[in-house]
């Protein structure tokens, strides 16, 4: 079951076309090719220089920015915080090293890396910025996220501050391109569908979200002609 919140009514949608596909479609989700560092990095340097940013101007929303840091351990690997169930919003939720944008932030860059030291001790000079992705605003919430998109070469003890984090996850890229640990639901809020996605990254461990749908734009990234298909 995926998880509820008091104000959602969830329910999935396939149309009954879909499922005389579904044989075929499993056919061609096929795991991408792995992908090193290196690699990894030009085609994030080539899709976000390529793309146009979609940036969010809402009075009315709180501005945020959250750090996506790709991690290396034999491989590419994405980092992931949960939250503890003390914070006031997304309790238990994973989520991106991140916070409130505050007067004393020259940029959304300067937001996320601050956040990321605070959370989990990252230090900002440990990680190589490559770029932003789409502002992103949260349906629960009143946020609005810039995604920051950053490498991380040297090894890092994390220590997540037991405050508002209560463990680090880090995810080899090659998982979270296998089109096996993704779906979509259809949730309603307030009389209105919408779509929400769902990273099944462990046996015990969803991503989802806000957070899924940031990932969503990452990966999509590394979609590009030419590029490893996911």
């Amino acid at each position: 079951m995926a998880p509820a919140l008091p104000q959602w009514r969830t329910f999935r949608l396939l149309p009954v076309a879909a499922l005389r596909l579904l044989p075929a479609f499993a056919l061609l989700s096929m795991p991408a090719a792995p992908l090193d560092l290196e690699s990894l990095r030009r085609l994030l340097d080539a899709g976000l220089s390529r793309r146009p940013r979609v940036a969010l101007d809402r009075s009315d929303l709180v501005s945020a920015a959250v750090l996506l840091p790709v991690t290396d351990h034999d491989g590419p690997h994405v980092l992931f915080t949960k939250k503890t169930a003390g914070v006031p919003h997304h309790k238990g939720q994973f989520s991106f090293p991140g916070g409130v944008v505050e007067q004393r932030d020259g940029s959304r860059v300067e937001t996320a890396l601050r956040e990321a030291w605070e959370e989990i001790r990252l230090p900002a000079e440990a990680v190589e910025v490559l770029g932003l992705l789409d502002d992103t605003e949260t349906r629960a919430t009143n946020f609005i996220i810039t995604p920051v998109v950053g490498i991380v070469r040297d090894h890092v003890d994390f220590a997540p501050d037991g405050r508002e984090i209560e463990r680090v996850l880090e995810v080899p890229l090659a998982r979270l391109r296998d089109p096996a640990i993704f779906r979509t639901e259809t949730w309603e809020r307030n009389g209105e569908p919408h779509h929400v996605q769902f990273y099944q990254v462990s046996a015990d461990d969803v991503v989802w979200g806000a957070t899924a749908r940031i990932l969503s734009q990452f990966l999509d990234l590394l979609d590009e002609p030419g590029a490893p298909a996911r």
